[in-house]
């Protein structure tokens, strides 16, 4: 390779496929963050279908009545431990199918994800009273589910 090819001169129009067209810090650091985005994209489905396992576990817990939950006296979003189930069960489910969705690359996947996740983050913080730690862990799944959504890129993946 000659000196003249590392270090272009002239004018760069009409040069296609030269060094006038390679990004200024170089192709390698655009992939890298492309990969990295994507390799959020797949976490994020991964943790989808956690979160929605685990929150159809937590459901059916509460479904069953289980002594797991401690019995809140006053809240002003006090509901029946068994709706509160159900609530759980059915989200849990749609993030899971969403995070599945997600994994094989459906393009409906991100929104409805992103829709389903924040509700899950929602219905998370008002059942903070029943169970302290375990909403706090979800919330905390739910935000980085989130942030990696919205961070992909359109032409990534």
């Amino acid at each position: 390779m000659s000196q003249d090819a590392a270090h272009p001169t002239g004018d760069p129009q009409g040069e296609v496929g030269s060094a006038w067209n390679r990004p200024r810090n170089g192709p390698n650091q655009t992939r890298s963050q492309d990969s990295w985005v994507s390799g959020g994209i797949a976490f994020a489905g991964v943790l989808m279908l956690c979160s929605g396992v685990l929150s159809i576990l937590q459901g059916i817990s509460a479904i069953a009545k289980d002594d797991v939950y401690a019995r809140v006296g006053s809240y002003v979003y006090k509901m029946n431990l068994t709706g509160w189930g159900w609530i759980h069960l059915i989200i849990g489910v749609l993030v899971a199918v969403t995070g599945a969705g997600l994994l094989k690359g459906m393009a409906w996947a991100r929104f409805a994800g992103l829709f389903f996740v924040a509700l899950s983050l929602i219905t998370q913080f008002l059942f903070l009273p029943y169970a302290f730690f375990w909403p706090i862990t979800m919330i905390a799944i739910d935000l980085f589910v989130i942030w990696a959504l919205v961070s992909r890129q359109e032409g990534v993946g």
